[in-house]
């Protein structure tokens, strides 16, 4: 129902949960210096004739520059251009130093790696509360395969294509009561087994199991570990490691014990690091496989989600690449 009055703050919370995506937009002065903001109010108006807008507000210092030239850019930002956006969104700071710039077809400045841009001149310009729109005529432009930003109640976020039809494992539907296909917990463990199945076969080829395996990776990222120290690191598996494991990875000439002042201490050997450098090649070669079918943006924000489930979840086990730390793996949305 509408209300004749209403709190703004309230109301731009309200407006804040349409998920956008993030733009710069660029143009120059007057006196020909580059201007740039970030922008989410970037719309497509029209196909035929290729139009788009865009609103910036009335107290914007770049008001001026932008009414006053006729042609802009509109720069769609990738999700590695996170940085990029917070830059052009802040005042003070030259915007535009040690950026390598395109040529555009206008003389405005073009910035690379975006997942689309837009050479663009103004074809109205309309007074929209305290905010100024410019709809513009697209002349020109480009696109590329790099996932985009997008930005929601404030904060910055992945985005992820849902089919239109559910995906479904089985057909049979299943009482609530029981175990579904639904579950994250066979969700991620029937991703894990079947992203591992190579893996798995690799290991056989090199007499090694998966608890060998998570042991020479743990020393390929931090070497020179305690029994102690290795089984912090691995405690996420739900079983530990003997030191009668450590002989066996020492028989095979992976890794070598060594005293340190009374601790005995685990090193890899050259033999060791060659095959973990074997595991990570094939572990890449399937991620990249997983890519090709599910796109870089999803991808990301799977690994994403991923990282937040291993957060919430995470007992306090120490942080294998950050030096012991608790596990930090959490990242801005």
């Amino acid at each position: 129902m509408a209300k004749a009055s209403f709190d703004p703050r309230e109301f731009r919370s309200a407006l804040s949960t349409f998920t956008t995506g993030v733009t710069i937009i660029t143009t120059r002065a007057e006196n020909g210096e580059p201007v740039g903001i970030t922008a989410n109010s970037f719309n497509s108006v029209s196909l035929n004739p290729p139009m788009v807008l865009w609103s910036l507000d009335k107290s914007a210092m770049s008001l001026s520059a932008f009414t006053n030239n006729k042609h802009w850019n509109v720069h769609i930002l990738s999700t590695e251009q996170e940085a990029l956006s917070g830059r052009f969104a802040s005042r003070g700071e030259d915007k535009f130093k040690g950026l390598e710039l395109d040529p555009g077809i206008n003389n405005i400045p073009l910035l690379k790696n975006c997942t689309a841009r837009f050479n663009c001149r103004t074809a109205f310009m309309y007074e929209g509360g305290d905010h100024m729109i410019f709809v513009g005529e697209v002349l020109n432009f480009d696109k590329t395969d790099l996932p985009p930003l997008a930005f929601q109640s404030g904060q910055y976020a992945l985005a992820a294509r849902k089919p239109r039809e559910g995906v479904q494992l089985g057909a049979t539907p299943t009482p609530e009561c029981s175990y579904t296909e639904d579950l994250l917990g066979y969700l991620a463990g029937r991703a894990h087994f079947q992203l591992v199945a190579s893996l798995r076969n690799l290991l056989q080829s090199q007499r090694l199991d998966e608890q060998q395996f998570f042991i020479l990776s743990v020393l390929s990222i931090q070497d020179n570990l305690t029994l102690e120290e290795i089984n912090r690191f691995v405690d996420y598996t739900g079983s530990s490691v003997s030191r009668a494991e450590m002989d066996k990875l020492q028989e095979y000439d992976l890794v070598v014990r060594v005293n340190q002042a009374g601790d005995d201490r685990y090193v890899l050997t050259a033999d060791g690091r060659d095959a973990s450098v074997q595991h990570i090649a094939l572990a890449k070669a399937v991620e990249e496989q997983v890519i090709d079918q599910l796109g870089a943006g999803e991808t990301e924000a799977l690994k994403f989600l991923l990282k937040r489930l291993i957060k919430i979840t995470d007992p306090g086990l120490p942080d294998l690449w950050g030096g012991g730390e608790t596990n930090k793996t959490e990242q801005t949305a």
